[in-house]
Parts: structure tokens; sequence; C-alpha cells
């Protein structure tokens, strides 16, 4: 007896919502109509501490699974990270140590129970069946793929055809990956458009070793704030899922417009019939795209720090950008003092800039205003007079504030 309330061609319909790959959709519709719970993975190596939006999409789709009954299994791949993916790089990764591995993975855990139902998830290590494998047992895995099949990858093409070395371990990547299916039965894998070809190693390797062979499911990237480049830290445009209320709402609403029906899709909890029929507003007109905006920005700071703190962001929100009104609450930051001081080396060290070059940026481009009046200096001029600031409100940019102390 299926533990699934919605029928398979309901549970598919909204499992396929902004996906970019089902392959092959017929196997999905297969498994789903045959009523039992489907083991559902993802598998993540935790490379970096820090999750925002980008890295949110697969674990949304996985707490959909969740919500139609279905089992999710999240592998932290603490012996793949070891060897680092390849999928979209340049030149092999740096290794991490154990040690980085372990800190980073316990940040992302707790990051993917802000999404995911932690009574609903099977946590596993990949070191847990990887580890233990020995030479023999990798022969016999490695004889499963082909030296041309592994190098039909597009990365591993393009470093070849321009001389880049390509390391032996890097090779093995997609077949550990394929591994952790084998370990897991599972039915369904999940994983950014990057990453088809490890998850179709994954359902060849299963296919060959005799086992129900697995549906690879892919997610597209979701474009940051400037709607272009992929959300990345190293690109500025991301929202992270530990930004303040305030900070999420306002990035939320700088997004845009023709992103929104993708940030539904991909960011919130919302029915896939509600999105529909506000993809249909928005197309015909009858939705304003700011109204939908407004809501979109609720709706996830929602979901990362509850509803009543999405209320209090958008208010926020008004007070400085609809009003023209400052945040009430600014932090006082006690900087170096001198006089005169040097403006980019204020704004860095008070935290509104990350460096004094993007504090020059800043500053030449007009986005700086001290007490909500810009501040106008004479091109090349950075010096102002310490009296200016201290005590006064700094701010760089629509979001950023600072009441000045020495």
């Amino acid at each position: 007896m299926s533990r699934n309330v919605q029928s398979a061609a309901e549970q598919l319909k909204t499992i396929a919502s902004g996906a970019a790959d089902i392959v092959p959709a017929e196997a999905l519709r297969a498994k789903l109509n045959s009523g039992r719970t489907l083991t559902i993975k993802l598998g993540v190596d935790p490379t970096a501490p820090d999750l925002h939006l980008g890295h949110a999409v697969p674990l949304r789709k996985l707490r959909q699974f969740q919500d139609l009954g279905h089992t999710v299994v999240l592998i932290i791949g603490d012996f793949t990270a070891l060897i680092g993916d390849p999928s979209g790089r340049s030149a092999t990764r740096p290794a991490l140590t154990p040690e980085q591995i372990e800190a980073n993975a316990t940040t992302y855990i707790d990051q993917a129970f802000k999404i995911l139902d932690p009574d609903k998830t099977t946590m596993r290590r990949n070191s847990e069946w990887l580890g233990p494998l020995g030479f023999a047992d990798v022969l016999k895995l490695t004889s499963q793929f082909t030296v041309a099949r592994i190098l039909e990858r597009d990365d591993f093409q393009k470093r070849y055809r321009e001389g880049v070395g390509i390391s032996l371990h890097e090779l093995l990547y997609p077949m550990a990956q394929a591994y952790d299916s084998v370990a897991i039965s599972a039915d369904v894998e999940l994983g950014g458009t990057d990453q088809l070809f490890n998850l179709l190693a994954g359902r060849e390797l299963m296919e060959k070793l005799g086992l129900e062979p697995q549906v690879c499911l892919t997610l597209p990237l979701l474009e940051g704030t400037d709607g272009v480049q992929k959300m990345s830290k190293s690109y500025g445009n991301y929202i992270g899922l530990t930004d303040e209320a305030g900070d999420m709402f306002g990035k939320v609403m700088s997004i845009p417009d023709g992103l929104l029906v993708k940030y539904y899709r991909l960011c919130t909890a919302l029915p896939v019939m509600e999105i529909d029929a506000l993809e249909a507003s928005l197309a015909s007109g009858a939705e304003h795209p700011n109204k939908a905006k407004r809501r979109l920005a609720r709706e996830i700071v929602a979901l990362y720090h509850g509803s009543d703190a999405a209320t209090s962001a958008e208010a926020a929100f008004d007070r400085v950008f609809k009003h023209r009104e400052m945040p009430e609450d600014i932090a006082e930051v006690r900087v170096t003092r001198a006089d005169p001081v040097h403006l980019p080396v204020v704004l860095k060290e008070a935290g509104l800039a990350p460096t004094t070059s993007e504090g020059r940026r800043l500053i030449d481009g007009g986005a700086v205003r001290v007490d909500g009046e810009p501040l106008q200096l004479a091109p090349g001029v950075y010096d102002v007079p310490w009296g200016l600031l201290e005590g006064h409100v700094l701010q760089a940019g629509k979001r950023r504030y600072a009441r000045i102390v020495g």
C-alpha cells in the first residue's frame, strides 16, 4: 500500500515543476505508479560551509519528495570530498583536510535542516562504503566503465584539448559517486544540470550490477540577484540561508522581474498549481511584478526566519525604500580614528565594503551617504574630515548602514 496521498500523476506534476531534466521520465512515472515508497538520493561534498538559495534548490526538491511520502537519503560525501568533484572545473580542485571536511559538513547539515524534515531524513556518509573498499574492489568497479565513456565529459574534453592536466583520481570521481547509488539502492538521484554525467554514471553502474537503475533528476542553476551569473558568494550576488531577515528581504526585492517565476518554483514551498496560476497572472498583466516580488520575499524570509520576521522585514524595507527612512536599529561600529580619514578604509573597517577598492567604487558611483544625504566629493578625492563621520550614520549602497564611532 502506498504512503503517498497524491496520485502518481499529481506527484509527477509536483516533482517536474522547476526540474531541468528527468532521465528517463517514463521510468519515474513507472516507479510512482508502483505505489511503493521511493528512495530519493542527494549527495553533497562539504567543500564550503555557507549555503545560499542556489544550494537550497535541490534541498527544496527533496522536501517535496518528503511531503509526498518518500524516503530521502542525504549523503555527505566525506570520502568523495577528498577527491573533489571535477564537474565544471577547469583545473584540479585543491585537496581538503578531513578536519575541514568535517567542519563544513557540520555547518551544512545544520543549514540543510532549515529545509528538510529531520524526522524524515536519513543521513549517511559515503566513507561508510567507499572507505572499506580494497584495491581489488576498486579494480572490479573500474572495469564497469571505459576511458572513452569517462572522457565524454565536457569539462574533461576541454581540459584535454587545452593541455590542462587531469589527475587520475579525478577520473574515478564519477565511479565513486555512482557507487553511492548502488550502496543505498537509489530510485531517484538529484543534482544540478552540471551533474547529469555523474547521475547517469550511477544509473549505468546500477544496471550493470543487476539493480533497478535510478532516475536522474536535474535542477537548473539559480541566477543570483544580478540576474546574469549563477548565484555565488564570489560574484557577490547571493542570498544566504543565514542572512538576517531584513537583508534577505531586500536582496529578494532586487532580483529582476524575469526571474520571479523561477524563484517561486525553486525557492518557495508554495503548491505548484498556485505558482502556475501566478505565472499566468504575471503573463497576462493581471498581477503586477512588484506585488509578486513582495510576496516572494515574504515567502522566502518566512521559510528561514518565520512569518513574523517576514512581516517585520517588509515594514523595515518600506521605511527605508518607500518612505526614505533609515532603519531603526543601526549598529555602532568603531573604526580607526584619523583626521582627515581615508573613507575607503572606513567603509571596509565598518563592514560596508569588502575591500578598499570596492569602497572607492562605491564613492565614485555616488552610492555613499551620511545621515541619508549623498556624500559629494570631487573625483579622486577620498579623504574627509573626521567630524563629518563621527557619531553619524554612514550608508553604502541601498542596504548597508553603520553608525561611526572612533
